[in-house]
């Protein structure tokens, strides 16, 4: 390896293996930033569930659901799939969620704007990520997954 092309090599490693390090810490950052959007979500429909139903009812026009049925559904999801991202905890699973859960927000509610709408894409752009690595070795998954390691039949782990 020529002289120039060696320290350039040497930094990019470097790069490579602080990247591969801070991972968990980022997917965990990823993870609480989501919860913070999702949940605080799911609290302001808790807050006052008659104002919940009128925009279930007027508003958001979610397709094949009864307003009623999507204002819970979708209450429940940002609640319970946020916390469970958060904790890691079906990480996988509360990721493909909330994914699924952003997603009918931005086809059922037509009073998106430009602004509005590049969130929601900039929130399942992250779920995504999420979806595809996991939620991190910071995670109730991963813990349950060293925990099976020894104990749980190979099928389980």
């Amino acid at each position: 390896m020529n002289t120039l092309a060696k320290p350039a090599v040497s930094a990019y490693q470097l790069l490579i293996r602080s990247a591969d390090r801070l991972q968990p810490l980022i997917l965990l950052l990823l993870r609480l930033w989501l919860l913070d959007v999702f949940f605080r979500s799911g609290l302001t429909k808790i807050d006052d569930w008659d104002i919940t139903l009128a925009l279930f009812s007027d508003e958001y026009h979610v397709p094949l659901l009864p307003p009623a049925v999507a204002a819970v559904m979708a209450t429940c999801g940002e609640l319970g799939l946020s916390a469970l991202l958060a904790l890691g905890l079906g990480g996988r699973f509360a990721a493909a969620g909330l994914f699924i859960l952003n997603a009918v927000a931005v086809i059922s509610y037509p009073g998106l704007n430009d602004v509005t709408r590049q969130f929601h894409y900039f929130w399942g752009a992250q779920l995504l990520v999420l979806l595809s690595f996991g939620p991190g070795l910071l995670s109730l998954d991963a813990l349950l997954k060293r925990w099976c390691a020894g104990r749980c039949p190979a099928s389980l782990s």
